[in-house]
């Protein structure tokens, strides 16, 4: 298998920060560090509220940063806009809701298909690598690739927190799940990425998946960075990812 690639997610460095109104602690530094710790990408979700995230940290990570970055965006105008501007590596696409305390799963390919096309299309021409973050489910893979999007990221949160309630039955549902969501995105010609509610305790299975080459992994590296470090935390979930790949 091909070696898996990990992006950290530094959305809730910057929570941290915005919980004081502080300059610190900087997302740039901690993707600095998540890149020196070895980190393939960068990854931030710039939300409508700007409720960790901001436009400066946009600005400075697309500026700065010697990895890719991976702006998870919802389908508006304003952050198509934005993304347009920065012209960051990636693009993942992402349901949002003001309400939600972070996303509660995979966006609807295939009911907004008339709605994503023109973000698709324009991303794209840009030069802009699209990605779909869906729910495991072979409707959504689809139309992923009839949106155009070369890349589908799997919502692996019920999965999570079906680890967390301790559900062994529902734990093998969820992960067959990704294991055959993975293998027709494949087949669809789809590179096929993972993330969401991942910890040391439940990546190794999701990380075993052949088709799968890159997981997006953050509040939980930054939860642990409390306690060991950020370069730390992303040097042991470094180290899990690559067991299970063996």
């Amino acid at each position: 298998m091909s070696k898996l690639r990990l992006g950290v997610n530094i959305d809730h460095v910057a929570t941290i920060r915005n919980a004081r109104g502080a300059p610190y602690p900087d997302p740039l530094r901690a993707a600095r560090v998540a890149a020196a710790a070895g980190a393939d990408g960068i990854t931030a979700h710039l939300r409508e509220d700007r409720r960790h995230i901001s436009d400066a940290d946009i600005d400075n990570l697309a500026r700065e940063l010697t990895i890719p970055l991976n702006l998870e965006m919802a389908a508006t105008g304003e952050m198509l806009e934005i993304a347009l501007r920065h012209k960051p590596h990636a693009v993942c696409l992402v349901p949002e809701k003001r309400e939600e305390r972070t996303t509660e799963g995979g966006i609807d390919a295939a009911g907004q298909h008339n709605h994503l096309v023109p973000y698709v299309r324009r991303l794209a021409d840009a030069g802009i690598r699209v990605s779909m973050f869906v729910d495991p489910d072979e409707r959504q893979l689809e139309a992923s690739r009839d949106l155009g999007a070369p890349v589908v990221e799997l919502c692996t949160g019920a999965y999570c927190e079906a680890v967390i309630a301790n559900d062994a039955e529902a734990v093998k549902v969820h992960l067959q799940a990704a294991r055959k969501s993975a293998a027709v995105a494949a087949r669809l010609g789809l590179e096929v990425h993972a993330g969401h509610g991942l910890t040391y305790d439940n990546v190794k299975p999701i990380a075993a998946i052949p088709e799968i080459r890159e997981l997006n992994i953050g509040h939980f590296l930054v939860g642990e960075a409390i306690f060991v470090g950020l370069e730390n935390s992303i040097r042991e979930m470094r180290r899990l990812m690559d067991e299970a790949r063996a």
